[in-house]
Order: C-alpha cells, then sequence, then structure tokens
C-alpha cells in the first residue's frame, strides 16, 4: 500500500496548485457536433458529441443557468466544475473542456462507453460477489483519494457510476462533491443511499460516504437497495432504525462488510474509525483483491460490455430530443464568473 499512499501524496500536491487558479475557458459550443442525449437531469443534459477537428467522442454536460439560479444550485455547479477540473485519478470522469454562453454552462467529459452501472445491475438482477468486489474496490480507492483532498462526493448510487470499454468504474456525476474540512449541514443526494447523520440534520463528515458505499455493495449484490420504500419518508424511518434484513445468498464476509459500513455508531463505522480505510482493506470480503493490480487496471474484469467503437452509445437509453433555447442577453454573468 506503500505506492498507493506516495500516489496520493503526489496527487495532494498536484490538487492544491490547481486549485489556486482559476482555470480559463478552453472551447466553444461549435468546435463540436451534437449527436444524441445520452442522460437528462434536474439542470439540464447529458449529450454525446463528437469534436469537429480532432474527431473525438466526449460526453457534454449541458446546463441551464436559469433553472440552476432557481433552484438554488449556484455553488453546487461551481464546486462541481472545479473539483472535476482538480482531480486526477483513474477511477473518477475526467473534464477535458468546459465553457459557457449567454444560456447555458458546458463541462466537456470523457465519452465511457461501457454505460450506467445501473441499466447492467437491472439486465443481471444482481452481480456475482467477485463482480461486487471489483467494483466496490474502486469506489473505495476512488474515495480514497478524494477524502485525501477533503472532499465529500455525497451522491453514490448505481446511476453515477459508468463502466469503460475494458469493464472498469468511473465515478461520474460531481454535482454534489464539495471540498469540506470539518462538517456540512447540507441536506443532499439520493433518499435510499443518505447517511442517518445527514437525515438527522446532525452535521457530517467524509463517513457518508462509507456508509453509501455500504448501500452499494448491498445493492450491487442483491439487485436492490437495503432500505427500500414508496415514499422518501418512510425510507428515511428505516435507514434511521438501521436494521437491514440479508438475502439469504449472501455471504458471512457480505454480510460483515454492510454490517460495518452501515454503522449508525459513527465511532465503529469503517472508513471512519482509528485505522481509516485500512479496516475496509483488511476486510475479509477484500481477501482476494489486488488493489495495486486493480489500481493499476491490470486485472481481467468478469464482465467487459461489448462495444463496436469509439462512439458506440448503444449502451445508453433513448431520450427525446430538446431544442436548445439561446438567450441574446447574458442575465446570469455575475453568478457564474467564476465557471
Amino acid at each position: 500500500m506503500q505506492k498507493i499512499q506516495e500516489f496520493l501524496a503526489g496527487a495532494k500536491e498536484e490538487f492544491n496548485k490547481k486549485w489556486e487558479q482559476n482555470p480559463i475557458s478552453n472551447g466553444k459550443v461549435d468546435d463540436f457536433d451534437r449527436l444524441r442525449t445520452l442522460g437528462t437531469g434536474s439542470f439540464g443534459r447529458v449529450m454525446l458529441v463528437q469534436h469537429r477537428t480532432s474527431k473525438n467522442y466526449y460526453a457534454i454536460k449541458i446546463l441551464d443557468k436559469q433553472k440552476i439560479v432557481k433552484l438554488k444550485q449556484v455553488e453546487h455547479t461551481l464546486n462541481e466544475k472545479k473539483i472535476l477540473y482538480c482531480c486526477n485519478f483513474p477511477f473518477l470522469i475526467s473534464l477535458k473542456f468546459s465553457f459557457k454562453d449567454n444560456s447555458y454552462l458546458y463541462l466537456v467529459l470523457e465519452f465511457v462507453g461501457g454505460g450506467e452501472m445501473f441499466n447492467h445491475l437491472r439486465k443481471a438482477r444482481k452481480f456475482t460477489e467477485n463482480q461486487v468486489k471489483f467494483y466496490a474496490a474502486q469506489v473505495t480507492m476512488a474515495f480514497e483519494y478524494l477524502h485525501s483532498l477533503d472532499i465529500l462526493y455525497r451522491d453514490l448510487k448505481p446511476e453515477n457510476l459508468l463502466l469503460d470499454t475494458n469493464g472498469y468504474v468511473k465515478v461520474a456525476d460531481f454535482g454534489f462533491a464539495k471540498r469540506v474540512k470539518g462538517r456540512t449541514w447540507t441536506l443532499c443526494g439520493t433518499p435510499e443511499y443518505l447517511a442517518p447523520e445527514i437525515i438527522l440534520s446532525k452535521g457530517y463528515n467524509k463517513a457518508v460516504d462509507w456508509w453509501a458505499l455500504g448501500v452499494l455493495i448491498y445493492e450491487m449484490a442483491a439487485g436492490y437497495p437495503p432500505f427500500a420504500a414508496d415514499q422518501p419518508i418512510q425510507i428515511y424511518e428505516k435507514i434511521v432504525s438501521g436494521k437491514v434484513k440479508y438475502p439469504g445468498h449472501f455471504s458471512s464476509d457480505t454480510k460483515d462488510i454492510i454490517k460495518n459500513l452501515l454503522q449508525l455508531d459513527l465511532t465503529k463505522r469503517y472508513g471512519n474509525m482509528k485505522n481509516g480505510i485500512q479496516d475496509i482493506r483488511n476486510h475479509k470480503f477484500f481477501e482476494e483483491i489486488d488493489w495495486l493490480a486493480v489500481f493499476h487496471r491490470s486485472v481481467t474484469p468478469s464482465f467487459i460490455p461489448r462495444t463496436e467503437g469509439p462512439g458506440d452509445d448503444s449502451h445508453f437509453e433513448e431520450y427525446d430530443e430538446e431544442p436548445m433555447h439561446m438567450s441574446a442577453t447574458n442575465k446570469f454573468s455575475k453568478e457564474f464568473t467564476d465557471f
């Protein structure tokens, strides 16, 4: 693990240098041909595009300034851009270009052709234990990297994990990521994945990401999350009670790692104790994982999404295309000066 520690020390230096800069815009809308929508969200959409000069394919996140301001998400959006700009890690999506016009903000990201883990999980119903370990190890290392930089991710779920064409994970969507030295109080995330301390407005730290990892391991292994109900309030009641029912096919190691991550008592939650991430890494559940080999992406995954080439979008769902409405005036220039 010494090598990973050395990498993290160097990564912190690189990150902090970039954090002090304010990255300038390095592209424009006309540089890209828009091909189709890959996903939609509250503030805009993600589209597959091709760069007109290089012919490379990218995923462009187009965010509507008016919606961001209306829903009071300006700070989250500026955080997302800055964190993406500063981060550099094998299991995190990378930002290639960013720019803005009168109506929209644009984040041009690497295109990850294997599609959302969510869709593969629904097709498979549940993942094998080996798959669960392989994916969970990559998310664990991604969180180790982010936490070493004081970044909380806060939005783990299968929809935000993409599989690349080699079968490895890329953590995407940094809309709720935030750099926090101590505690923070914002209620954000997906109901099924929220840690109890977020729901109880107690102020929280990086331990919320380790709770979410426990939820993810359960969902990957079972095909559904541990806390589910029709209404968010019912989900929250279940989370705060901390009672988890395990399917019969779960191994004792799978149950045990989940129990230690879905731990209401923060002083006993894995990832948040004196040994930090080592408690997770050294757990019997991960016994067969060669962490360094996974980090260097030299392990052959048991599942590799089939693709027909660099711009193959077949692993993404179809969406209705909508016209973009360009404003003649730059109404929100003040709010997005730092973008």
